[in-house]
């Protein structure tokens, strides 16, 4: 399982400056924020913020993936 997880933003009406739709986002996992249909990602100013869920698509990546991404960010 990945500690990491993952969103595409599908719609960024209202968010424009913030979110770039058809863009992967990584999820902080907030519970308190998901009981109120909000999601928290790091969004351009990579920064974690929260936004609507219904903004996003979760999405799993293959572990493969996911390791890649994060050895080149190092």
């Amino acid at each position: 399982m990945n500690k990491h997880e993952f969103a595409i933003c599908i719609n960024n009406r209202g968010y424009e400056v913030s979110l770039e739709t058809r863009k992967l986002y990584e999820i902080v996992v907030d519970a308190d924020a998901e009981k109120y249909h909000q999601i928290r990602v790091i969004d351009e100013s990579g920064e974690d913020y929260l936004y609507p869920a219904s903004l996003f698509d979760r999405i799993t990546l293959p572990a493969q993936i996911v390791e890649h991404v994060f050895q080149t960010q190092a």
